[in-house]
């Protein structure tokens, strides 16, 4: 486990360009499963609609050349909350982070079950920005994956089984 301690700003768009969210994360560290960033409570973030504040600190994963993020939440937020996304790009010297929101995504309330929301919202966005068909294709891909992927079990699927808790914790 590499440990770093940089700023980043994560950059999320719509696919016509609009800004989704924005904030300012630390970037943490990366292991095999990618790049961990870490948000404390209470950090703004930037949005087309407003803004909010962060009502809980949670950690976050860029994986390598994958087509979603997975956060980790502290307590009260979601176990693990996953965006299915364009692959993300890293600026040359890793200070921005830049990814298109495919509104999918793939969440697993904490002790409950894994489900897929907003598939209604990526329904209207394909029509809407006319999603090429290999864009779709992939988010959907993505979807499924982790939907599998974050599911309880016995033999459960890493990041997603535990080793996103000693990234968190080292957060808190």
């Amino acid at each position: 486990m590499d440990t770093d301690s940089r700023s980043v700003l994560v950059d999320v768009r719509k696919y016509d360009g609009s800004l989704s969210a924005q904030w300012t994360a630390t970037r943490l560290g990366e292991d095999e499963y990618g790049v961990w960033l870490g948000t404390a409570q209470g950090v703004p973030v930037s949005s087309a609609a407003d803004g909010w504040t962060n009502r809980f600190a949670y950690v976050m994963l860029v994986p390598r050349d994958e087509w979603w993020t997975a956060t980790f939440c502290a307590d009260p937020g979601p176990e693990i909350y996953c965006d299915v996304c364009t692959v993300p790009q890293w600026d040359t010297d890793g200070s921005v982070l830049r990814m298109v929101d495919l509104d999918l995504d793939v969440v697993r309330p904490r002790g409950g079950e894994a489900r897929v929301k907003d598939e209604d919202e990526f329904a209207e966005h394909r029509a809407r920005y006319g999603y090429p068909t290999f864009v779709s294709a992939k988010a959907e891909e993505a979807c499924a994956w982790l939907l599998q992927a974050v599911r309880r079990g016995s033999n459960g699927v890493e990041p997603f089984a535990s080793v996103y808790r000693c990234w968190l914790d080292g957060l808190r």
